[in-house]
């Protein structure tokens, strides 16, 4: 009957997806496995570069001061080589006052295009400003946010990494306000699994780091040989980071630098975050996806396939959040009626689909439960057991809530991406939950 072909052609392309969501995963449980091996450190290094940190700030009054204020008394570097330059982007409230009170060079950015209102153009603003310094110039850029805080030694770690000759790292990101709530919570493992498990295997391996977000570390040398901040999309880091490792720049990750940053707080807030990331990272992999394949092919460089494999989640979201529970339901419903004599059969037995109805049921259940505990609870409890400080809580016990309910976390992550994808960008202030 023409509907048992159907099934059959649906199953055999299933079976294809399938194999496609399981190459990342695959990939995912390697980072997982191999994430003990020990951590890269750079050399003390007796050379302090001279550090320009680097705020993009639209309406930031509540926040700002106190950020400026962490960076400039609280880092374990010569204060002479130490400087903080605040962008007020578009503001109408106090920011560029409290920022200059703070003790920050503040510079004013004032941009009627709506299309430029995003981080972009007040990082390229400021990191143009910063380059055109000539006494005494800056030999390292850090782009922070302006609700973030850093660990005292995060100049001196980055320093390290740089007189070693690193042009673009990444730090270990935890969160100030980790264990709010459970959202928080959540969020806060979600990224810190990219810390502790993809970027320290990536390091030892010698693959790229994805150098994106607060506390990027850009060397100078290298803004000025490709141009500056490159970017105009609201997908500037990772976009700034495809660009570099496009011109050959390879990313390093420097896991004794934390910066802690405010994590979403609420589903709406979560929403809304990943939406904006997900629409975002679309429209620039669009563009890039293609040469980074070409150049994995020209160099064998596995860095290029790499970030590929690793930002194909983005689509595969939409593959576990549309195609599988769709096709599932249509799965069971139509084994169910074939098998029970609910539909004519005549390519196989009511007995066949039976048996496939069972073993679908026995292997569907053991592989969800295999996800549940190795990408839910156990990765989940490795980190809080581990790293439970880097992440942002005073003991271990208070992110046991997160490891309970972090499988559930991930199917919103990726019903919330999903919904990402297939929206069109968008850019907004983020709502800060914590006041300092």
């Amino acid at each position: 009957m023409w509907y048992e072909i159907l099934y059959r052609v649906l199953s055999i392309i299933n079976y294809c997806i399938l194999i496609v969501i399981a190459v990342p995963l695959l990939l995912q449980i390697f980072y997982v496995l191999a994430s003990f091996i020990k951590k890269k450190t750079w050399p003390e290094s007796e050379k302090k570069a001279r550090i320009a940190y680097l705020i993009p700030a639209c309406n930031e009054e509540d926040v700002i001061y106190d950020t400026v204020k962490d960076i400039l008394e609280n880092q374990d570097y010569p204060a002479d080589k130490l400087d903080v330059f605040v962008v007020a982007d578009n503001c109408s409230d106090k920011t560029a006052e409290l920022a200059a009170e703070a003790g920050a060079t503040v510079l004013v950015h004032n941009d009627p295009d709506p299309a430029h209102h995003m981080a972009a153009y007040p990082l390229r603003y400021g990191i143009d400003h910063i380059l055109s310094v000539e006494d005494d110039p800056y030999e390292i850029i850090i782009r922070v946010d302006a609700d973030n805080h850093l660990n005292r030694e995060y100049s001196s770690y980055m320093n390290d990494a740089y007189q070693a000759g690193v042009d673009l790292a990444r730090p270990y990101e935890g969160a100030i306000n980790a264990t709010q709530n459970f959202f928080t919570k959540a969020c806060t493992m979600f990224y810190v699994f990219e810390s502790r498990y993809g970027s320290r295997v990536r390091e030892r391996l010698g693959l790229a780091a994805h150098v994106n977000g607060s506390g990027a570390m850009m060397s100078a040398r290298m803004l000025k040989a490709t141009g500056g901040y490159d970017c105009v999309t609201i997908s500037e880091d990772a976009e700034y980071y495809f660009n570099r490792l496009l011109d050959g720049y390879k990313g390093h990750f420097v896991e004794d630098a934390v910066v802690m940053e405010d994590m979403p707080s609420s589903l709406k807030d979560t929403y809304n975050r990943n939406k904006r990331i997900g629409s975002g990272s679309v429209s620039l992999l669009k563009p890039k996806f293609s040469k980074l394949f070409a150049e994995f092919f020209r160099t064998g460089e596995f860095s290029y396939m790499e970030i590929c494999l690793t930002y194909s989640f983005l689509f595969l979201t939409v593959l576990l959040s549309v195609w599988l529970p769709l096709f599932y339901v249509y799965n069971f419903l139509f084994l169910g009626f074939a098998a029970h004599g609910g539909l004519e059969v005549t390519l196989f037995a009511p007995e066949w689909y039976a048996m496939i109805l069972k073993n679908t049921i026995i292997i569907g259940a053991s592989v969800l439960l295999g996800l549940f505990v190795f990408f839910g609870y156990l990765q989940a409890f490795i980190l809080v057991m581990l790293d439970y400080k880097k992440i942002g809580a005073n003991k271990r016990s208070e992110l046991i809530s997160a490891v309970l309910l972090f499988p559930f976390f991930l199917i919103v992550y990726s019903v919330t991406i999903c919904i990402g994808t297939m929206s069109k960008p968008s850019w907004g202030r983020a709502k800060r939950n914590v006041n300092k």
